[in-house]
């Protein structure tokens, strides 16, 4: 095995990390023991045990384990709301994290007194707050609730201000423990958006998700912990795949699994070194999904209005705009809730406010973590679409065969044209649309795209299958 490793800044440094807590079975025996110090009354649990790990300036790092694995303990030593029982941590730069749902607010506190307190515990003064705060506000999206105690808030609302808090202090390290598993898809996706805006800036963030495909599409490098152990620092496609193995392993078979990520781990380490084993780039990303989208009880295509994404992202227009872009019918009924293995039109219009050549029209469909799925473009010369005059309207429409499984899905836009001699973008739209894709009855795909695979299964030998028992394939 062979990664391409790159030596950046350290930001996040454990050497010989360990955390024990104390379990007392009687609160009084805390006290009997604070009076009598050689008097050990206390059962010591290790959350984390001899953890070193090195996070560099710009990865994006995934943390998978099972519940009580110690990645929320990790976490909190690393924000610094818990001190390792031994060990050193040295972190650099601001840090923002979103811990425990409501962690850091005060609830009874309204949403706008919350965003300053954060902001100032976030390094902020009031000036600063104060100019950011309509963003935040905006980012949030929870109305008249910003003026309301947070205790009147649905878990919903308290990851939406969270997050938009934690993300607009422009963070150089940002920790997010599961805070995306709450809130809807239109909202999640915005999330993604604010993460990649981060990554791009070169930010640190530190993933926490049971999710594979959110953890494999968003992070470079990814740790496997275990009752407190970091077992495996890898790929997120390895790691993932040796965490649904301990998952499902057999009780008498989980230590030698163990030991073979153990020795699997040594490895890697043998072959970083003298690099940085933490920075491990991601070359081919699987895509795997977790959810499971419930069958409806029936199955129609059918526009919802209010299915519509939290924010679009919109190109400065270089003479063209596009408009009304949706999803239809074969016959030209606008729909955004679809049946898998049927045929539908993305379509759009451009209005063409200058003249321009060698125009493209283009469109791509993405996940709700922003991964790519696929996307088709009208090429200039296979069209001849060699010029287009000012005041011109054109419609453009993409046929396309909905081989998606269940789940919710994004949508991008745009057209590229010629400006100052240069191939650019007249307009692009990113998020501009949303849909959902409904289960299909014959499908038995799992995973994003369905291949419309028909499983089929023979009997070889008879001798013990009763001939009227119905086989089922599943």
């Amino acid at each position: 095995m062979s990664f391409d490793l790159s030596m950046t800044e350290t930001v996040i440094s454990l050497k010989n990390v360990s955390k024990c807590f104390k379990r007392y079975q009687h609160p009084v025996d805390r006290l009997k023991e604070m009076v009598f110090p050689r008097k050990k009354l206390a059962q010591e649990f290790w959350a984390l045990r001899d953890i070193n790990l090195q996070i560099l300036k710009g990865q994006t790092l995934g943390i998978v384990g099972r519940n009580g694995s110690g990645k929320s303990t990790l976490l909190q030593i690393i924000v610094g709301t818990l001190t390792p029982t031994t060990g050193e941590v040295e972190v650099k730069g601001r840090i923002s994290a979103l811990l425990e749902l409501g962690s850091g607010f005060n609830p009874e506190f309204t949403g706008r007194q919350n965003v300053f307190f954060n902001a100032q515990l976030l390094g902020f003064n009031q000036k600063e707050t104060e100019r950011k705060f309509d963003q935040i506000a905006a980012f949030a999206d929870i109305g008249d609730f910003i003026d309301q105690p947070v205790k009147t808030y649905s878990s919903g609302m308290f990851v939406r201000l969270a997050f938009a808090v934690a993300t607009s202090v422009d963070p150089d390290i940002l920790v997010v423990d599961e805070a995306l598993s709450v809130g809807d898809e239109a909202f999640q996706r915005k999330c993604f958006a604010r993460l990649q805006i981060i990554q791009e800036r070169g930010g640190t963030i530190l993933f926490v998700s049971h999710a594979a495909s959110s953890v494999t599409q968003l992070c470079k490098s990814a740790i496997l912990m275990d009752h407190g152990e970091l077992l495996l620092t890898h790929t997120p496609k390895l790691v993932i795949s040796k965490y649904q193995k301990m998952i499902y392993a057999k009780p008498d078979k989980a230590e030698e699994l163990k030991a073979e990520i153990r020795e699997l781990n040594k490895l890697v380490k043998q072959e970083a070194a003298p690099h940085q084993n933490s920075n491990l780039e991601l070359k081919n990303r699987d895509v795997e999904k977790e959810e499971v989208i419930s069958k409806p009880i029936e199955y129609y295509e059918f526009y919802d209005p209010g299915m519509i994404p939290a924010e679009t992202v919109r190109y400065p227009s270089r003479g063209a705009e596009i408009i009304n872009p949706c999803i239809t019918t074969l016959k030209g009924k606008q729909i955004n809730h679809l049946i898998g293995r049927q045929e539908y039109i993305y379509t759009y219009s451009v209005v063409f406010f200058k003249s321009t050549s060698k125009v493209r029209f283009g469109m791509l469909i993405k996940t709700i973590s922003g991964f790519e799925l696929a996307g088709a473009s009208l090429n200039a010369a296979s069209q001849s679409v060699k010029h287009i005059e000012a005041g011109t309207t054109v419609s453009v429409n993409f046929r396309f065969k909905c081989l998606l499984n269940p789940g919710v899905y994004f949508l991008n836009a745009g057209v590229v044209g010629m400006v100052d001699h240069d191939i650019t973008y007249l307009d692009r739209c990113v998020d501009v649309a949303m849909f959902r894709v409904q289960p299909c009855p014959e499908s038995h795909s799992n995973g994003i795209v369905d291949l419309a695979i028909e499983p089929c299964l023979t009997i070889l030998n008879t001798d013990f299958i009763n001939q009227e028992q119905e086989i089922e394939v599943i």
